[in-house]
């Protein structure tokens, strides 16, 4: 048995191919760089090149695009088990910036790790290739709800988002999660500013739907919640298929 079977990644993976005893071991390699990175400090800059990704093992990142006018529009959070700048080992730089939002535990993974990883074990890299689809179908998410939900909705449907996702890799469910994201975060992340933000999670708790407080966020009603944000989490695709 390998560390790598308990880890975040090898359990959302594991929702898409049932991992054999040499893909672990190849996901072991993977795993074998392990880095520490501290809160508020990029890790990986806006035009960087010649960068490795990162497997996050714990703690949260977001990654972001900085306008010329010094302000940030954040494109995703990454939870443990997710993969940090997976495109930026295929392209020549990084469009976009990773920073830890809490102190991090990553593995680093060179372009060479990949390739060799995907030529020993073409299923691995499949499911990988499945999880960065869901980053995309993510993204996409998320540029339609900043352009066609309405607040209250774009809030809902990005608590559900995340407590969906962390429910993957075990440290979420439809009773809440724990996050450390600041209202500032969701600022950046929805196209409100903080007040907005505010405003919309009083008024969410009010309607008895959730509540966000001291880095915890408690779902009261779950299926209110999935009716106001219109939540259809098939974009997920966490129930497979599962290949043998």
């Amino acid at each position: 048995m390998t560390s790598a079977e308990h880890s975040p990644l090898t359990r959302k993976l594991s929702a898409f191919v049932a991992l054999s005893e040499v893909e672990l071991v190849v996901l072991e390699r993977l795993h074998e760089r392990r880095r520490s990175f501290v809160a508020g400090h990029d890790m990986v800059h806006q035009g960087q090149s010649a960068q490795a990704a990162y497997i996050l093992s714990s703690g949260w990142v977001c990654s972001y695009k900085l306008q010329a006018d010094g302000t940030r529009q954040i494109v995703d959070f990454q939870v443990p088990g997710d993969f940090l700048g997976l495109r930026s080992v295929l392209l020549r730089t990084s469009d976009h910036s990773f920073e830890p939002i809490v102190d991090i535990e990553a593995a680093e993974v060179l372009a060479s790790d990949l390739i060799d990883a995907f030529a020993r074990t073409p299923r691995l890299a499949t499911a990988i290739l499945w999880a960065a689809s869901r980053d995309e179908a993510m993204v996409v998410e998320h540029l339609v709800g900043i352009g066609r939900r309405d607040a209250d909705a774009r809030m809902a449907h990005f608590l559900l988002e995340l407590g969906s996702r962390l429910a993957l890799v075990g440290i979420g469910s439809k009773e809440g999660f724990d996050c450390p994201l600041t209202q500032y975060h969701l600022a950046d992340t929805l196209g409100l500013s903080a007040v907005h933000v505010n405003r919309v999670l009083r008024q969410l708790r009010e309607s008895g739907l959730v509540t966000f407080r001291d880095g915890r966020v408690t779902f009261h009603d779950y299926g209110g919640l999935v009716d106001l944000a219109e939540f259809d989490p098939e974009y997920l695709d966490q129930t497979g298929p599962l290949l043998k």
